[in-house]
Order: structure tokens, then sequence, then C-alpha cells
């Protein structure tokens, strides 16, 4: 099945998309399979990483930032190249196992969507896919 959710992103953040993409296998009702989460869009990601320290967040924001910088050199007329590095580095999917109907995250792990060109109005798409 196919889900779509819609998310506003006032600023540049990760924003935690584990309960929708739970609520999207739930609603399945797929016991064993793969679940994708997937970004439509070029300054956006998705990616999983720590939810239990929101300043592993703040870190990763700050180490993007870092690692992609605004330069006057750029050529792309909106002036949002640094958000489409960003996006083309974290990638716009993740998937994830799905087994007895629960996501096989660890224990600290989050599904963010990732946020580099606010403030947007975006949507992303949850796709379960069953093995049986």
């Amino acid at each position: 099945m196919l889900f779509e959710f819609n998310l506003s992103t006032p600023r540049k953040d990760f924003y935690n998309i584990t309960a929708q993409v739970r609520e999207a296998v739930t609603k399945s009702g797929i016991s064993d399979g793969i679940v994708v989460v997937f970004c439509p869009h070029t300054t956006a990601g998705i990616t999983i990483n720590e939810n239990a320290d929101p300043d592993v967040v703040r870190d990763l924001l700050f180490g993007l930032d870092k690692a992609f910088p605004d330069y006057p050199e750029f050529r792309h007329d909106e002036g949002n190249s640094t958000a489409h590095l960003k996006a083309s580095t974290i990638g716009a999917s993740e998937s994830i196992i799905v087994n007895n109907g629960k996501l096989m995250l660890g224990t600290w792990q989050g599904i963010y969507f990732c946020e580099f060109d606010p403030p947007r109005n975006r949507k992303f798409f949850v796709k379960t896919l069953s093995s049986q």
C-alpha cells in the first residue's frame, strides 16, 4: 500500500516522522516485509539516526552546514545550491524491515525528514511491501 503524508517545515531541521511510518505499517496490516520512505523533493531528504538526544540533530545540521557552505561561485538561480548538496548527500529514501508488524529500528533510531530549504509545505510517501 502507498501512503502520502504532508509536512509543514518552517525551519531547517530534521523532523521525526517515525510515528507516521509506524501508522502506515499498522494501517497496511503487513506482518513481515519492507517499508520504503521516500521524499520527492530535491532540497530535502530522508535519514535514520538517533532520536534520543536532540543534540545529535543539532550536530548533524551543524556538520552539514560546515561541510556544505554557501559559496558565491554557485550559479543556481534560486540560491539554494547548498540545500541540493545536502539533500543529495542524505538521500531521498530509506528502507526498513518490518517483522511481526513492527519496524526493525534500533533502540535509539528514528526516521527523519530532513529539510534544507525552508519554509516549505512538503510531502513524503511510505510504501509497504509484504513478503507474504
